[in-house]
């Protein structure tokens, strides 16, 4: 186990180097970069993708620059100042070099400085960690404690009516898009057009501080309850199926036969034999879905609810072209994924020792 481990573990670097390879290739060919972005504010043209794609503007601002044609609308603004900038961000230096001083400082675990925001890159994600791992938690939570028990009920009544309508309405549930089912929330139960029930933006409200221990409980359940509910959406829909047909699987086979035919109650032998064969793939997934709700809506959701997470975070990052950030995180997280794939596979052999990957790899 130890030798495909350490596989596994060297397996990351060329992934993990192959990830920031493409991505920062692709960098350099996407218009509007950081530079950009600054001369466009100081133009009073707000966003550099307006400059861009304008078309029609004056054509002065369309293919020259002062002493530097590189930067679209540059016009006017003296060339010492655009070598200074580029000095600042690293753009006087060739891409390769760049990018091997960027790898060399993230081996290091020096993520540097947003462009935009004067503050760390790890400080700025610890800033917004909390809101994603509240939303990807507490979704993962009970997406398990839901679905497991309607799994398993379904698979003791398959072909049931039981069976057909819970069955009906999961298909449904995951054929509805995260974002669209965020908005159905908020129009029925936000105040949108029939109920003010819940909040309709943030994790806390204004009076928090004021509030006693007991009503900051109540009050943050209060407003997560509508973002995690459109989170889990899909992920309850995933692991009601896959349980049910774990269970089914484990079922149909021999040893059931036999436990049965001992006199074995129902119970006994669903809870006492088939349970941690059939929970196998449930369990040991648990840090990948952990993970895919942690990324997969936090985006859209955080967006729709006004939450100032990591999703928002990255694409703010992405649309003002703050590199540091953008490729900071993508480092972080890409490694955290990688690592997390290592840590699925060490989950099934502690949920069942009998899994040997040696033995499977020989």
């Amino acid at each position: 186990m130890g030798a495909y481990i350490l596989r596994r573990l060297l397996l990351v670097i060329p992934t993990l180097l192959g990830v920031m390879i493409i991505n920062f290739t692709l960098t350099q060919f996407v218009p509007g970069g950081p530079i950009e972005q600054i001369i466009a504010n100081m133009q009073g043209q707000g966003d550099v993708f307006a400059t861009i794609a304008g078309g029609t503007g004056d054509a002065e601002f369309g293919n020259q620059t002062a002493g530097n044609d590189e930067y679209v609308g540059a016009r006017g603004l003296p060339p010492e100042f655009i070598e200074r900038l580029e000095k600042q961000f690293g753009f006087d230096k060739p891409p390769l070099e760049r990018f091997l001083n960027m790898m060399w400082d993230y081996m290091r675990f020096d993520f540097g400085e947003s462009y935009f925001r004067s503050i760390g890159v790890l400080d700025l994600v610890w800033e917004k960690l909390p809101v994603s791992i509240t939303l990807g938690l507490w979704s993962t939570i009970i997406a398990y404690a839901v679905s497991i028990p309607l799994g398993i009920r379904k698979a003791v009544r398959d072909g049931s009516g039981f069976d057909t309508w819970t069955s009906g309405i999961i298909i449904v549930a995951y054929a509805i898009p995260g974002f669209l089912f965020a908005i159905l929330l908020l129009v029925l139960f936000a105040g949108g057009s029939y109920w003010q029930v819940f909040p309709l933006r943030g994790l806390t409200s204004d009076n928090w501080e004021s509030l006693s221990w007991f009503g900051k409980i109540v009050d943050y359940f209060w407003h997560i309850t509508l973002p995690v509910l459109a989170s889990t959406i899909s992920a309850f829909a995933t692991l009601t199926l896959l349980t049910k047909n774990s269970f089914l699987d484990e079922i149909k086979k021999q040893y059931v036969i036999t436990a049965k035919a001992k006199g074995l109650t129902e119970s006994r032998v669903l809870y006492g034999h088939v349970f941690r064969n059939a929970m196998l793939i449930v369990i040991a997934g648990f840090p990948s879905v952990f993970i895919g709700v942690f990324f997969g809506g936090s985006l859209i959701i955080e967006t729709i609810f006004s939450l100032d997470g990591l999703g928002r975070l990255g694409f703010e990052a992405a649309v003002a072209r703050d590199y540091p950030v953008i490729f900071g995180t993508l480092f972080f997280f890409g490694l955290l994924g990688l690592v997390i794939g290592i840590l699925s596979d060490l989950m099934y052999v502690f949920v069942d020792p009998r899994i040997d990957f040696e033995v499977r790899e020989t």
